[in-house]
């Protein structure tokens, strides 16, 4: 069941009102003069997607989580590397995981020729995420929008702040404390994006067999999924292979993730820290709530996802609209450079 754009946007100003968005200048209709059809155009390049790459909707949901925890929204994580621009996309949390940048592209030139100078980036990700739920059977919602596009990157700062894979509860719980969120109730709607998309092997095989040098495999992984995960990872294997994060409904975004949790079938340690560390009465009532209410993961998620959308985004005049979401327009070349001093 959907939760309707009229419910969702009610969460919204509950939000608002509660003062946790900080940048009161982002409103769900800062394109509705400027580019009507900006979500149906991303939309659309969603769907034509998913035909052949089914993992895409968790790949550019990632995208948008990733470029919020590293110094807030503002497309950072889409510059390449320059002369003076050193890339999220190689630092640990990315490099050769992050995806779905062609398909950004595709958006945004689109977009340029639609509304020429008028949609960000760092929008581009914040709808593209918000869609890619949507289609796959999610809760949809009105984002808040007008964000605009730095003009730095920072590996550094991706370094720091992205959460790692193998990271205690009380690491995430301190990660998401960084960029101010719950480290509890926002902790556990938000990893529950993990209900579709991949993860390689080398993101959880450390599990299967030396798990913290104990010499045995992590004793939180139910035995016959354990069993599987060895057959498809072996020790010393290709850390490359690919398996889906849900068990249970690999491309659907529902609830069957935290199930999956409460039966120690979670893919990765940060998955299965949610609901097996010990003492964690906080989160493991919100992982056994959302498994029983599906409405009530939705209703959370939309939540988390409004109030991470709204980690320092550059709003106003600062930043600038990338016309390539790669390059800072200070350094394009060609007929688009002629575009730059009206932006």
């Amino acid at each position: 069941m959907h939760l309707s754009k009229a419910i969702v946007a009610a969460f919204f100003f509950v939000v608002l009102l509660g003062g946790t968005l900080a940048h009161g200048q982002l409103t769900p209709t800062f394109y509705d003069e400027t580019c009507p059809n900006v979500s149906s155009i991303i939309r659309n390049v969603i769907t034509e997607t998913v035909v052949s790459d089914r993992r895409i909707g968790g790949s550019l949901i990632r995208l948008h989580f990733h470029d919020c925890f590293v110094n807030g929204c503002d497309g950072s994580l889409l510059l390449d590397n320059t002369d003076t621009i050193e890339s999220e996309k190689e630092a640990n949390g990315n490099n050769n995981s992050a995806r779905g940048f062609e398909v950004v592209d595709r958006m945004k030139a689109l977009l340029e020729s639609a509304c020429p100078t008028t949609v960000s980036c760092a929008d581009i990700l914040a709808i593209a995420a918000e869609e890619s739920v949507f289609l796959a059977g999610g809760p949809n919602w009105t984002v808040p929008l007008g964000r605009r596009d730095s003009t730095t990157a920072s590996r550094d700062a991706a370094n720091a702040f992205l959460p790692a894979p193998f990271f205690t509860l009380d690491q995430l719980r301190e990660s998401f404390t960084n960029v101010s969120l719950n480290n509890n109730s926002d902790l556990v709607a938000l990893s529950g994006a993990h209900t579709f998309g991949r993860a390689q092997c080398s993101t959880f095989v450390f599990r299967l067999y030396d798990f913290n040098g104990t010499g045995a495999p992590d004793s939180t992984i139910d035995p016959p999924f354990l069993e599987a995960l060895q057959k498809l990872c072996p020790e010393n294997g290709n850390g490359s292979v690919i398996t889906d994060l849900d068990v249970t409904t690999a491309d659907a975004f529902d609830s069957k993730y935290y199930s999956n949790l409460q039966c120690n079938r979670g893919l990765l340690q940060t998955d299965q820290e949610l609901f097996s560390t010990p003492g964690a009465d906080d989160v493991i009532a919100l992982v056994n709530a959302f498994s029983a209410n599906q409405t009530a993961f939705f209703e959370s998620f939309v939540e988390s996802m409004i109030r991470m959308g709204n980690i320092s985004p550059l709003t106003g005049t600062e930043g600038e609209i990338r016309l390539n979401c790669r390059v800072v327009n200070a350094n394009l070349a060609g007929p688009d450079s002629m575009l730059v001093s009206s932006i």
